[in-house]
């Protein structure tokens, strides 16, 4: 697992007993949280700080919050964004995952339920921020690829014609690069990051 020591999480909310409760759950994370009340004040430090994640209710004051999942997105495309909706809002739901939310949580809150989503998304972006040091090299997308589509060592050897070794020094290398230890956690990560198209190659088959 990635450690976020150095990640920043920004959270936006008008409630204070809310921001005030749910930094209290994030910082268990070992991440710094910053609180804003309102989109403008979110905004305006997203261009000068650094940010991991955003996390902000639908209402709010002023700009709402998909008018700033929209902006953010403009601006920082990559930045993933956590909505939080009211209990069984289906419409509004529906629309932050259309302008670009990464998952979206109900309110009333629970901790546990927080921290199981946003524990995931801090990994993934922790990994990205590795990887533009530290890249997949071609052979290693290659066979990741393979990989996904399910192929055995030996399978990838054989289409590489390289030895079994070979291809294992390769894939424990693609799995410390993508901060996982098990084949169901690099698949769940390759979907995460959208490294590999999985519908597509499904569908081609």
């Amino acid at each position: 697992m990635i450690n976020g020591d150095n990640q920043h999480i920004f959270f936006v909310d008008d409630e204070p007993k809310v921001r005030e409760a749910i930094r209290d759950a994030l910082v268990q994370l070992g991440t710094k949280v910053s609180c804003f009340a309102n989109a403008e004040d979110c905004l305006e430090q997203l261009g000068s700080q650094r940010c991991d994640l955003l996390i902000t209710d639908m209402r709010l004051p002023g700009m709402s919050g998909i008018e700033l999942l929209k902006e953010v997105k403009r601006i920082a495309p990559w930045l993933p964004v956590l909505v939080l909706t009211a209990y069984g809002d289906v419409p509004t739901s529906v629309a932050a995952m259309k302008a670009g939310a990464e998952d979206f949580i109900e309110k009333p809150l629970g901790t546990e339920t927080l921290l199981g989503k946003v524990g995931p998304l801090l990994q993934s972006n922790a990994v990205v921020d590795f990887l533009r040091d530290n890249p997949l090299t071609n052979n290693e997308m290659r066979i990741l690829r393979l990989v996904i589509e399910g192929k055995s060592s030996k399978e990838i050897a054989n289409m590489f014609h390289r030895s079994i070794r070979t291809v294992e020094v390769h894939r424990a290398r693609i799995m410390k690069k993508l901060g996982v230890n098990n084949l169901i956690d690099l698949v769940k990560q390759v979907v995460l990051m959208g490294l590999v198209d999985i519908t597509n190659d499904q569908e081609s088959e």
